[in-house]
């Protein structure tokens, strides 16, 4: 079910979109590197043994963000904002991670994360052709069935083979397929993290702007067996960093990115798409502001949810008013409009594909009038709706043959969903009530009290009687009885009187059949269309441009430098002078205070130690926690950001101001030598023997 809600010119003018490579514009696949332009650009060569090490050396963290090894026993490096969920699942009232931060001097004293994955890209193989050949010759709504059970059957058979981790990606909008095998950790220990003040100095106000000076660092290790696991591929560290207008790379897991939609999928999501979700997004964060009223433990409980809202926010704001630029939209419908020229001017790609706008052009319409009904059936933020639901339709789907269940209950995805749904991370009743009721009333205003689903929740009852009974007395709080229902299967499920399974139980078919109609009205002509348009550029250009961000192991590639902003320049680098002086200049208020630590050890610290520094490097929300690396693989810093004139990326790459934020490797050394006492972490991720 989680998938089922992430799914929701001239010539010369298509040459130009095709040929933008040479700006530093992309986030390319490790299968298909921009060998050519950096050699051409930069003079410098990227081996297949280059590619090979630094993907081995990058981790995705499968609660959103990426990383790096750091060291050849385990050692991950990503983003303190990464790290916040299980910081804060670890926390109690009298042990705060998140503000307090946290290290472990030694093995021992290296805490397990309750529910983290992360994974390691081991392979990949193209299975285009296999999938195209199970597609072949059918209309859009077998096509759809068929590639289904297709992917299905590619990746058992793949997790049978090896027992690694398979997942079947589409890039280019169903251009290519490729099969993506994955190493899969469970046991992932928190090493190090600050307190969240300096690793998210400034706040909201701040965040998506630059200059920054942000330590925004975490440091997790991976074990086996009870044990580091021993990781000879790692990113050797440089202190120095990065020198201005030197050539880096960012390897990293970038969520998505729309720049290949056409125009009409680009209207929809100006039209209907982010005004629906920033409005949600509004009322879940007045939610979380309201419960927070309850007093410290209640604003500890919310933060990171808070967090991740609020930062939706400022992210889905800026994209939107990207989308507002009617040239965004206009440049778009011209590159349409001669794509659609040639192939009709081409009788065999007109046969081929000369439907394939007019199907996304009548799925669009079709999302347009029924997108926001299914928008709002459903309780956004609790996590045991979301249990209920996983245990109910997976209790159902795996007494299906595999290749005929529903995206996320397949034989090879079991491992995985058993894994977050026997969690022991805490669930809060207090909070659980709060987003529950909150997201109830957001859906009952949206499709009145008649619609069949708010019926159906409610029973004939209030909301907030409705909200208690379910939240108050479901047993799914407990594991061991979340594993009995699992093991029991359907008939476990069929004579559960749990009142939230029970409520699952019978929204259940209304849920089925809105999957069924999204699939068959949406998803297949859609997927149909965009393939057949992804194959028409193929035959004019190649794979002259990467494909859209797909939360997969991409390489991007640019220089250290400032921009031109609010009538300056801003400089490429900030420095520790900044960071004081920033806290100086708001009278160590709001969002601008710092720890003790930073203020009694002032005087230990080189204020002229680089705090954070911007590149060219074209990057997405999923690349926080990525390493920006050197020529010589070698860490120069840390992704955190991007600065606000990147927001509009998603659709479209501008080289002048689109800036990544990255966190100076100079400064987490400083940091964890001179602020923290963590000698033998930095002795570790700098290669010194302990004595």
């Amino acid at each position: 079910m989680r998938s089922f809600f992430k799914k929701i010119f001239s010539t010369g003018m298509i040459f130009f979109l095709w040929s933008r490579i040479f700006a530093e514009e992309g986030m390319w696949t490790f299968d298909n590197p921009p060998i050519k332009p950096i050699e051409e650009k930069y003079g410098f060569t990227l081996t297949q043994e280059w590619l090979d090490h630094v993907r081995l050396s990058c981790v995705r963290f499968m609660d959103g963000g990426s990383g790096s090894f750091v060291s050849p026993h385990g050692l991950v490096l990503t983003n303190h904002h990464v790290a916040i969920g299980q910081l804060q699942k670890m926390s109690t009232a009298e042990k705060d991670y998140v503000a307090l931060g946290f290290y472990a001097a030694t093995l021992d004293q290296e805490v397990r994360c309750p529910d983290l994955e992360v994974n390691v890209l081991v392979s990949m193989e193209n299975v285009t052709e296999r999938i195209r050949s199970a597609t072949q010759n059918l209309d859009e709504k077998q096509a759809l069935k068929a590639r289904e059970a297709e992917i299905a059957k590619i990746e058992n058979e793949a997790k049978e083979k090896t027992g690694l981790k398979p997942e079947v990606v589409s890039l280019y909008r169903g251009g290519e397929y490729w099969l993506y095998l994955y190493k899969r950790y469970t046991d992932v220990r928190l090493v190090m993290a600050p307190e969240r003040q300096p690793a998210y100095f400034g706040g909201d106000s701040d965040n998506f702007t630059y200059p920054r000076h942000d330590l925004d660092m975490a440091f997790f290790r991976i074990y086996e067996n009870d044990q580091p696991i021993e990781s000879p591929h790692y990113l050797k560290w440089n202190r120095a960093g990065a020198s201005e207008n030197e050539l880096v790379f960012v390897a990293g897991h970038p969520g998505s990115s729309n720049r290949l939609y056409t125009a009409a999928q680009l209207e929809y999501q100006r039209d209907v798409w982010y005004p629906l979700v920033l409005k949600t997004i509004e009322r879940r964060i007045n939610v979380l502001h309201e419960y927070m009223k309850n007093g410290p433990e209640a604003q500890r409980r919310a933060l990171r949810f808070l967090f991740g809202l609020e930062n939706a926010k400022k992210a889905y704001t800026g994209e939107y008013q990207g989308l507002l630029n009617p040239n965004i939209i206009l440049q778009k419908q011209k590159e349409d409009q001669a794509l659609k020229k040639q192939i009709q001017e081409n009788s065999e790609w007109k046969k081929s594909f000369g439907n394939a706008f007019g199907l996304i052009e009548k799925a669009v319409k079709k999302q347009r009038v029924h997108i926001p009904s299914l928008f709002f059936q459903r309780i956004m933020g609790s996590r045991l709706y979301d249990i209920a639901e996983d245990i109910v339709f997976y209790a159902i789907e795996k007494e299906k043959p595999d290749t005929e269940r529903l995206d996320g209950y397949h034989e090879a995805q079991k491992e995985e969903l058993l894994f977050y749904l026997f969690s022991p991370a805490p669930i809060y009743q207090d909070l659980e009530k709060a987003v529950f009721l909150g997201s109830l009333k957001m859906s009952i205003e949206e499709l009145g009290l008649a619609h069949p689903f708010i019926k159906t929740v409610l029973n004939g009852q209030a909301p907030e009687k409705v909200v208690e009974d379910l939240v108050q007395n479901t047993q799914l709080y407990s594991v061991d009885f979340r594993k009995r229902l699992v093991e029991g299967g359907k008939s476990a499920i069929d004579t559960c009187k749990d009142p939230m399974i029970v409520l699952l139980k019978n929204l259940e078919p209304m849920l089925r059949k809105n999957i069924e109609w999204r699939k068959k009205e949406i998803e297949s002509p859609l997927s149909y269309g965009t393939e057949k348009i992804a194959q028409a550029l193929f035959a004019i250009y190649g794979k002259t441009r990467p494909p859209d961000a797909t939360f997969t192991l991409r390489l991007t590639y640019g220089t250290v430098q400032g921009y031109p902003m609010n009538g300056t320049v801003a400089p490429y680098k900030t420095t520790l002078y900044g960071l004081y002086d920033r806290a100086l200049s708001f009278d160590q208020k709001g969002e601008w205070w710092l720890p003790a630590r930073f203020w009694e050890r002032k005087d230990q610290l080189d204020l002229s130690t680089p705090v954070n520094f911007v590149s060219t490097c074209d990057i997405i929300g999923g690349n926080s926690g990525s390493p920006v690396i050197n020529r010589n693989a070698e860490l120069v810093g840390l992704i955190f950001d991007g600065n606000i004139e990147s927001l509009v990326g998603r659709f479209v790459y501008d080289e002048t101001a689109n800036r990544a934020v990255a966190v100076h490797s100079a400064y987490i050394i400083e940091a964890l030598r001179k602020l923290y006492d963590a000698k033998a972490l930095a002795d570790e991720i700098e290669g010194i023997k302990q004595e």
